[in-house]
């Protein structure tokens, strides 16, 4: 049960921190409004970095399902866990985005561009073209979990105690690192959702809180960051598994 709250907690903050910098972005009238994609690139690093941090000692801080599977496809994990790991990070990742919407309640009303606002939340392409962006997806994920593993394994782990390792020291600061590589070098075709539960918990949280003026959720668009980084992080675990 703790490794479950472990992963709930760590997604919510994950999300107040990184969905929070995108409101801080996007909404009029913010004081951060338009500070750009960089500002949005490093909170999102932050925001993983601290989630690491606060709980990897208790769940090793997936905060991913792209993550939970990949290990647990490689032997790293046990897939008995998997599914109250996997639920605890959508749950999680609703909670953060509730939470965002109170932050910055003042600036919905304040904002008329629907897409911003859904911005916020969850991912959209800046093209839409189906096979293009489910690949980018599938890259920007296969180097976040290749390069944790890497990580990882720069730090002498054993398979079995990949979680434990991961989240001590000064890993989670190069794990947060690495993700803000990923968002200013893949980000720009997807916004880099690599993570499933980022995008859908708070895509849901969307569609169900009462947001002034807000439009549509693009349900259409919804599944591609939902299956393409699992995907992309079974063929990075596995790739680096097979390779080293």
């Amino acid at each position: 049960m703790e490794a479950y709250i472990g992963e709930f907690i760590g997604t919510m903050i994950l999300i107040i921190l990184g969905d929070g910098v995108v409101a801080g972005v996007l909404l009029r009238n913010s004081k951060a409004e338009n500070s750009g994609w960089i500002v949005i690139t490093f909170g999102w690093a932050m925001a993983v970095a601290v989630a690491v941090y606060c709980v990897g000692q208790f769940s090793g801080a997936h905060i991913n399902p792209a993550v939970t599977i990949a290990l647990a496809v490689t032997g790293q994990f046990d897939w008995a866990l998997v599914p109250g790991y996997i639920i605890s990070q959508f749950l999680g990742a609703f909670v953060g985005a509730v939470i965002v919407w109170l932050a910055y309640l003042a600036h919905w009303g304040e904002t008329e561009d629907e897409g911003l606002k859904l911005g916020v939340f969850c991912t959209a392409p800046a093209i839409y073209n189906t096979p293009a962006n489910v690949i980018t997806e599938i890259i920007g994920t296969f180097v976040l979990v290749f390069g944790v593993l890497g990580i990882g394994a720069n730090a002498g782990v054993p398979g079995g105690e990949f979680s434990a390792v991961i989240a001590s020291g000064i890993n989670p600061l190069l794990v947060g690192l690495l993700v803000l590589g990923i968002g200013l070098s893949l980000g720009g075709p997807t916004g880099y959702a690599i993570n499933p539960a980022r995008d859908l918990g708070p895509r849901i949280a969307h569609a169900i809180l009462p947001i002034a003026g807000k439009g549509g959720n693009d349900w259409g668009y919804s599944w591609i960051p939902v299956v393409a980084p699992v995907i992309g992080g079974i063929l990075g675990a596995v790739t680096f598994v097979t390779l080293f």
